[in-house]
């Protein structure tokens, strides 16, 4: 087993492609084949496996997300963070917070148009925590 820890510094709300350093982690170990784990350790962000060709797919997500998830809903009570702070939390829960995704060869066993994203849902950049374990031989 290996394991690492990615820190990722977001912008702010979108979506950001972590397939490369995930694979670069993957490369550099000698399992070969195996089961890669990913856990992001936080409550108002995300991580999902989503198209990696066309950027549009993620601009679609995020405005997807936006209409279905409003910030500054007035039946929010938790607001302690500002207007983002409870949709944030709420887009969190509607996607997830771990990935597991098998590999092969030093690299994620993705489909051909797929890559692994952290999805920010807070305006304002923040520092994320990202467990990568690999289970594998």
């Amino acid at each position: 087993m290996e394991q690492t820890v990615l820190q990722y510094a977001s912008q702010g709300r979108g979506l950001y492609e972590l397939t490369d350093r995930i694979n670069q982690f993957i490369a550099e170990k000698p399992a070969r084949l195996g089961l890669c784990h990913i856990f992001l350790h936080h409550t108002s962000a995300s991580l999902i496996v989503t198209e990696n060709a066309d950027p549009t797919v993620c601009e679609d997500l995020e405005r997807f997300l936006s209409r279905l998830v409003p910030d500054g809903d007035a039946s929010y009570q938790h607001t302690a963070e500002g207007s983002d702070d409870m949709a944030a939390h709420v887009r969190s829960v509607l996607t997830q917070t771990e990935l597991s995704i098998p590999f092969e060869q030093g690299r994620l066993t993705l489909g051909t148009w797929q890559g692994v994203y952290l999805w920010e849902h807070r305006l304002e950049p923040h520092r994320r925590k990202i467990t990568v374990t690999l289970l594998g031989c």
